[in-house]
């Protein structure tokens, strides 16, 4: 074992922030890859509307855990004192108590009345779940950002494996129990992640909490005020935006809607956002170092290039073969799911491209500037599933319009990082060639084979392996190319 962990650790990249990355996305990979392989037999124990109902569940957590530590825990990695980041997390931990009392009062009293706007009243037994899971995402997200201002990004990486191991395993053994065990498997999942990373830094803890006390949280609450006034909010905006959606197609389509949309957010969306948010959590402290070494520029027209080499073939290649392979994996009645996918493939390339790379409003302190682009890319998306909503669209058509308003906001967010980062234009134009060709002959495999290829069984089996070789060498690319214009003696 210690010989395969040996050889393993060589294929790492020798640049820190490759490394890093390599170990965090590795991680999470592997976490997802836990996720995705249980899937097929998850969709065979539950319904679309059982789907639906954790959708639900998941919407309201995943917008309101943004802000249960109102982001004071991004401020954990940027004091030089461990006893000023000790503060912090002192203070993150004070919050998400608050914010867990709030959400079960509002839970309390208005409980009722939401399930029954969002057209899933067999939820309102498990709503009780909501205030406990905002209580452990905030502990894990302030115990994780504790974890990478000591880089101990190994253990994040394995707590990734716990925490997708733990939810599988509920699910599959409670399906007997019915929805109580999706959503219950996801809370208790949580609760073994926050353990297996509590025992991993707690021996980096300054000795009795340092000196942390009343006088220390009030004072970094006070230096840090940027971020609950306006990190908090650009977060919830974010979350908002991405969370809406199957909340959305509940009320109006029914749970079963909803369940479709998780099971295309659970298979393609998931994981690409837990690989993006690892590269943004090691982005985030090299960012810094980069500023300091005025090298931002190239730091970040070298990720985006990284990003781009994997996300724009594998984003093509979804197009053309998501509904397909939603039905010969999932089952037929999950075919609608593919086709969401299909729909929101243009969504999720340049999401993948822009959000690990949005730290850099943390880095260059301009929280302002990022909750005004949040703001606008929320606006677009509520505003997309509004004219849905009015014009009486469609599932499908509401995907098609939610996808081009969210492309259009993330391409506003590229041209404003572009500029404030002062990205290295003539590194990125001429690097991005590759990543273009293999875009373009992904296209042209699947559409060639398409008119060669009558049987669409045939045609679908020899589109993913052409197209997926294309993109796994894309992959190998992202890992082993995170160059981010490092010191070369910076080992």
């Amino acid at each position: 074992m210690k010989r395969i962990s040996t050889k393993l650790k060589q294929l790492l990249p020798n640049n820190r922030f490759a490394r890093s990355v390599s170990v965090l996305a590795g991680g999470t990979a592997a976490g997802q890859l836990i996720v995705i392989a249980a899937s097929p037999i998850l969709t065979r124990l539950y319904t679309p509307e059982d789907f639906g109902l954790l959708a639900v569940y998941a919407g309201i957590l995943g917008i309101l855990g943004v802000i249960a530590n109102l982001r004071y825990q991004l401020a954990i990695p940027l004091p030089d004192s461990d006893e000023d980041a000790a503060s912090i997390a002192a203070l993150s931990l004070l919050v998400v108590v608050l914010i867990t009392v709030l959400a079960a009062i509002a839970v309390w009293l208005f409980g009722a009345e939401l399930v029954h706007l969002l057209n899933t009243p067999a939820l309102e037994t498990y709503l009780w779940l909501v205030p406990v899971g905002i209580f452990l995402v905030g502990i894990y997200q302030t115990l994780q950002y504790w974890a990478l201002r000591t880089k101990l990004f190994s253990i994040i990486a394995k707590t990734k494996m716990v925490q997708s191991a733990s939810v599988a395993g509920i699910q599959i053994i409670g399906a007997a129990l019915g929805p109580v065990a999706l959503l219950g498997g996801r809370t208790l999942g949580q609760a073994a992640v926050n353990l297996s990373l509590w025992k991993g830094i707690k021996s980096t803890l300054p000795a009795q909490g340092g000196s942390v006390n009343v006088k220390s949280i009030l004072a970094m609450a006070l230096k840090f005020k940027q971020f609950p006034l306006f990190s908090s909010w650009a977060g919830l905006l974010n979350a908002s935006g991405s969370q809406v959606p199957p909340l959305f197609f509940a009320a109006l389509f029914g749970p079963a809607a909803a369940g479709g949309y998780m099971l295309a957010q659970r298979v393609i969306n998931m994981p690409l956002s837990v690989i993006g948010a690892a590269i943004a959590d090691a982005f985030l402290p090299s960012s810094i170092d980069a500023l300091r070494e005025k090298r931002l520029g190239r730091h970040v027209a070298s990720l985006f290039l990284a990003l781009a080499s994997l996300i724009l073939p594998g984003a093509t290649l979804l197009f053309f073969i998501a509904p397909g392979i939603f039905g010969v994996v999932f089952g037929e009645e999950w075919y609608l799911a593919g086709e969401i996918v299909r729909w929101l493939s243009p969504m999720l390339a340049i999401q993948f491209l822009i959000s690990p790379v949005s730290r850099i409003f943390v880095t260059l302190e301009r929280q302002g500037l990022a909750l005004s682009l949040q703001a606008s890319l929320f606006a677009l998306r509520i505003g997309a599933l509004l004219l849905a909503f009015l014009v009486n669209l469609s599932l499908l058509d509401a995907v098609k319009i939610f996808s081009l308003a969210s492309a259009l906001g993330y391409g506003l967010y590229f041209l404003v990082i572009s500029k404030v980062a002062e990205l290295d234009k003539q590194l990125f134009l001429r690097n991005i060639g590759p990543t273009m060709f293999a875009s373009i002959l992904i296209l042209l495999i699947c559409l060639g084979s398409r008119w060669l290829i009558k049987d669409e069984q045939l045609w679908l089996f020899v589109s993913f392996i052409l197209g997926g070789l294309i993109v796994a060498g894309r992959l190998l690319i992202l890992l082993k190319g995170l160059r981010i214009s490092a010191p070369k003696n910076n080992k």
